[in-house]
Formats: structure tokens, sequence, C-alpha cells
């Protein structure tokens, strides 16, 4: 099993989709911090995403299961991104906003999920509050490595 700081080291660059608005990446070996991206977002609170554990399926060799906990403080935004593996995200505390190409903006609460398949555009993802915090678990399975679990379209 590997530890915080050497998932976190993996995850750099890795961003998870929460809500309405997706989030950039700039951080360091323990967490990763996500900024908004594009018009206004400057101004915008970053999310946080702390590696919880990263593990090998021995049923599907050559693939790894990562668990993260993403924070959203009010009002935090993610930009456009996609991921190379499957992502499940499933709402802890709060509201999220999120929009997956092709489909509607989504308004997710506690104890909410959605799934996005490997590659799929993540238009957005952000708190629906401006005045409260939101938090979601994701889970990525992707090929080994743990990471870069995230590719931002620029």
């Amino acid at each position: 099993m590997l530890g915080v700081a050497a998932i976190g080291s993996a995850l750099l660059g890795a961003v998870v989709v929460q809500g309405n608005r997706a989030n950039s990446v700039a951080g360091g070996p323990a967490h990763v911090h996500m900024v908004g991206a594009g018009e206004g977002a400057a101004a915008r609170p970053t999310t946080t995403v702390k590696p919880l554990s990263c593990e090998k399926l021995p049923n599907v060799p050559g693939h790894s299961i990562t668990t993260a906990l993403v924070e959203f403080p009010p009002n935090a935004h993610t930009p456009r991104h996609r991921h190379p593996g499957a992502v499940t995200a499933f709402v802890l505390n709060g509201m999220l906003r999120s929009q997956l190409e092709g489909g509607p903006v989504g308004t997710f609460g506690k104890g909410q999920t959605w799934f996005e398949l490997p590659g799929t555009i993540h238009l957005f993802a952000e708190n629906a509050s401006a005045t409260e915090p939101a938090e979601l678990l994701a889970i990525f399975v992707s090929e080994d490595g743990c990471g870069p679990l995230t590719i931002f379209d620029r």
C-alpha cells in the first residue's frame, strides 16, 4: 500500500469531478489544490484533493483503484477536464453542480453519485453554495501507477 505522500506525488495534476464545474491542478505531494479556469476564475476559491489510497486490482491485471476526498470550499469551481480511467463521485456533504459533455447540468446532494466513462469530457464542477462547503469521495479505476488521473483541455 502506498503512503499518502507517495499517492499525492503520483496524483499531481489529478482532478476529481464533483458538481457543476471542474478543478485545475497546482499542488504538493500530500494533496492537490485545484483552481478554477476561465473568466473570473482567479477570484474563485480552490478545491483540495486528498488522496486516501491507491491499490492494485488483483482481478483486473494492470489496473488500480484510487480513492480521494475532494473538498469544495464555498463557490469553488473546476474547469473542463477528462480522466483516462473511469470515475465514480459520491457526495458526502453539501450540494455540487456538474455537467458532462452532451448531458444536462446536474445538481447532486449528500448521498448522490455520478459516473464518468474513461475520456468523458467533464465540462465543469462547482460548489452550488456560495456560503457552505461541500465534499465528495472520488473513486478512480485506471491503469496502474495512480496518476496522473486528470487531463485538462486547454
